[in-house]
C-alpha cells in the first residue's frame, strides 16, 4: 500500500497484482534485449534482466468529503481468456477495507475506461450472483466509452466483461454517464486520453496549490516516455494513443504535477523529465 499527499486529498494505491514479465502481450516492442537499452527503469520498472515489471490496483482519492476508487482492478471469480487473470481469489476488499476503506463507505468508483482490468471489482459474486461491490456508490463512465462498448462487446476478447462487470451496476440503477472533461468536485475532475480506448479519460487532482494525474492506460508503463512509439496491442487507435500520449508527455514534463501511474509497479508516482528527445520518469524514491 503507498499514499501520496495532494494538499487536503489523500491518494491512496491499493495493490491486486504486481508481476514481473509476461507483458508482451500489451506492448509487444517492449522487448527484454530493447528495454535494456532504457537503463534508469531499473530497478522499479524492469528486472535486471530487462523484463516489465508491472502493477494492477486502485487508486482511492479521499478529498475528506469524498471517497472515489479510480478503477477496479480485475476482480475475484472471474472466468478470463488470460489464464493469470480467471477465477482469482485476493485479499484487494480486505486490503481495502485495511486502508481504511471498506466497501461500503465509497461514495464514488470511476473508470479511466472499460477493460477488464479496470472494472473487475465493480462488482462481486454473491450466491451464484453479480452483484455491486460498492452498494453506496455511483458509478461513472465517460459516456462515449460506454457508448462504444455497448455497441462493440467482444467476449472473445478477454471473457463476458461486460456481463459480470460492468451491466450488473446499470441494472442496478448506480451507473452516471459523463461528459469526458466532467468535474466530479472542486478538487477532482477529468481530461480526456484517448486512443486507446474511444473514451478513455485521466484523473486530475489539484488541492491546496498542489496537483496530480492518474494516468489510467494512455501510458501503460513508463518505457513508453522514453519511446512513445511504443504502441499497447490493446489500443483501440494505436496512432491517436501515440499522440494522445507524446501531447501528455510535453505538457507535464519538467513540472510539478505527480504523475501516478495506473500499471505503474512501486514506487508508481513520479515526475516526468525531458531526455533529450525522449523523456524519463523519476520515482519519488530517486528524486
Amino acid at each position: 500500500m503507498a499514499h501520496w499527499q495532494i494538499g487536503d486529498v489523500k491518494i491512496t494505491r491499493v495493490v491486486e497484482l504486481e508481476v514481473a514479465g509476461g507483458s508482451r502481450f500489451i506492448l509487444p516492442d517492449a522487448t527484454p534485449e530493447a528495454c535494456l537499452e532504457i537503463g534508469w527503469m531499473h530497478p522499479h520498472f524492469m528486472t535486471a534482466e530487462g523484463k516489465l515489471i508491472m502493477s494492477v490496483h486502485a487508486l482511492v482519492v479521499d478529498t475528506g468529503s469524498r471517497r472515489i476508487v479510480v478503477d477496479t482492478c480485475i476482480g475475484n471469480d472471474k472466468q478470463r481468456s488470460i489464464p493469470a487473470w480467471t477465477n482469482l481469489q485476493t485479499t484487494f476488499l480486505e486490503d481495502l477495507a485495511r486502508a481504511g476503506y471498506p466497501r461500503e463507505s465509497v461514495d464514488t468508483v470511476l473508470c479511466t475506461h472499460l477493460h477488464v482490468d479496470h472494472v473487475g471489482w465493480n462488482t462481486m459474486l454473491v450466491d451464484g450472483e453479480w452483484l455491486p461491490t460498492f452498494p453506496n456508490a455511483r458509478y461513472l463512465m465517460a459516456e462515449t466509452e460506454w457508448r462504444y462498448w455497448d455497441a462493440n462487446e467482444d467476449e472473445a476478447a478477454y471473457g463476458p466483461v461486460l456481463a459480470d462487470s460492468v451491466r450488473p451496476v446499470f441494472e442496478a440503477g448506480l451507473v452516471d454517464l459523463v461528459d469526458a472533461e466532467h468535474q466530479l468536485c472542486d478538487e477532482v475532475w477529468l481530461e480526456p486520453t484517448p486512443g486507446h480506448t474511444p473514451g478513455h479519460v485521466s484523473v486530475r487532482i489539484s488541492s491546496g496549490g498542489e496537483n496530480a494525474l492518474i494516468t489510467g492506460d494512455c501510458i501503460h508503463h513508463p518505457c513508453q516516455m522514453a519511446r512513445s512509439d511504443w504502441s499497447s496491442s490493446a489500443d483501440y487507435d494505436a496512432a491517436q494513443a501515440r499522440s494522445t500520449r507524446d501531447a501528455l508527455l510535453d505538457r507535464y514534463a519538467d513540472g510539478p504535477v505527480l504523475i501516478i501511474g495506473t500499471h505503474f509497479a512501486t514506487p508508481t508516482a513520479g515526475h516526468i523529465k525531458r531526455d533529450g528527445d525522449r523523456y524519463s520518469f523519476v520515482a519519488l524514491t530517486d528524486a
